[in-house]
């Protein structure tokens, strides 16, 4: 395995982080989160690049003992990230200048196809804030002690470019000096 995608689905059980289920907290699979869980640490007990994509930003946040905001509309006030079920808001993110994130896609604020009604609240232990939104959302986490370790909230699989997965393809030539051949089928 040279790169491991988590990418977006139901919401992480708020067991996971101490907290009773909001009343909009829905799809739980505790078998989902096992899996993932697992995964994950095992991912970066190996130091294989590891990309997040929504929940997969939250697997992480919670499994370094992060917590999250259930149901952003009651923290932002508005339903911009997840604006109605099967559409994708476009909102703003602003990158730290420096960070992978904002290496990945070039610098500055760039606009983004969102859909999440969660996302990180308390960090997890050595992650760092990467990406906001305009309201304050925290819309992209790295992993510091990791080569690459990087979560964002909203979902570059639905964007016009793609630049976080050429990103993470680097890290993995990089991180296992193989080159990608076609599998043949």
């Amino acid at each position: 395995l040279d790169g491991l995608i988590l990418a977006g689905g139901g919401d992480v059980d708020p067991a996971r982080y101490g907290e009773a289920p909001h009343p909009s907290t829905s799809y739980i699979r505790k078998f989902r989160d096992e899996g993932e869980f697992g995964l994950m640490r095992a991912a970066l007990e190996a130091r294989i690049p590891f990309l997040g994509i929504c929940r997969g930003l939250q697997v992480l946040n919670v499994a370094l003992g992060g917590t999250l905001h259930q149901h952003l509309p009651e923290v932002t006030g508005h339903t911009g990230h997840s604006p109605a079920p099967g559409e994708f808001g476009h909102l703003p993110v602003h990158p730290v200048p420096g960070s992978r994130v904002a290496r990945a896609l070039g610098g500055g604020p760039r606009t983004v196809p969102h859909y999440h009604h969660q996302a990180a609240d308390r960090l997890g232990e050595g992650l760092t804030v990467t990406a906001t939104a305009d309201d304050g959302v925290i819309e992209a986490v790295e992993l510091d002690s990791h080569p690459f370790a990087v979560a964002v909230q909203w979902h570059p699989e639905a964007a016009d470019d793609c630049l976080l997965f050429e990103a993470l393809v680097g890290a993995c030539r990089a991180g296992r000096g193989a080159t990608i051949a076609p599998s043949g089928h």
